[in-house]
């Protein structure tokens, strides 16, 4: 008898079984994950080169489609205060140490320039080498090498990738959108 084969016509649709599973996107905590064994990679956070005045970066194959970055900071550098968007995200630290100003509040989503903080909002950390952090949607950060001599390296992700990163200004409690930047800007 010969071999048959039958060809689905064009209205059949494949069985659930048949369908590939939807990969899950990553947490925040399996983002950290991911940012603390980057960053406990001695090989490749030597093979960031590093510049004496500005900071320099190496994009990374992130997990789950997320962004990832490989960033260098020389001493007395840091990142302005910025969000990422509806992005949630993680960094650790993978030499020297950076220090981390973050407001405990959430910012109206638009149509807004000047915005006044309420008192108690401010918080700081340090992170050394081998430590990291974990970050909700709209978390709004300054990241600094406060070191007078000595680089910083760490690894960020972010997911879902940026679709933008806004720029604030902060005078005392006066916190002013500057500039809003899209990823053709940093790329």
């Amino acid at each position: 008898m010969p071999a048959s084969s039958v060809t689905p016509s064009p209205a059949t649709t494949p069985s659930p079984a048949l369908t590939p599973p939807v990969a899950a996107p990553p947490t925040a905590a399996e983002l950290l994950d991911f940012a603390r064994r980057t960053a406990a990679d001695r090989a490749l956070v030597d093979s960031l080169p590093l510049d004496p005045e500005g900071r320099t970066w190496v994009r990374l194959d992130g997990p789950g489609g997320s962004e990832a970055w490989l960033i260098g900071w020389p001493p007395g550098t840091g990142t302005g205060w910025h969000d990422h968007a509806e992005s949630f995200g993680a960094f650790a630290t993978a030499r020297g140490s950076l220090t981390e100003h973050s407001l405990a509040v959430r910012l109206p989503a638009g149509g807004w320039k000047t915005l006044e903080l309420a008192e108690g909002l401010d918080r700081s950390r340090r992170l050394d080498a081998g430590d990291g952090r974990a970050f909700g949607r709209d978390h709004l950060h300054e990241v600094l090498n406060l070191s007078p001599d000595t680089h910083a390296v760490s690894v960020h992700a972010y997911y879902p990738p940026l679709p933008l990163i806004r720029r604030f200004s902060r005078t005392g409690a006066v916190l002013r959108l500057e500039q809003v930047e899209r990823p053709e800007d940093w790329q």
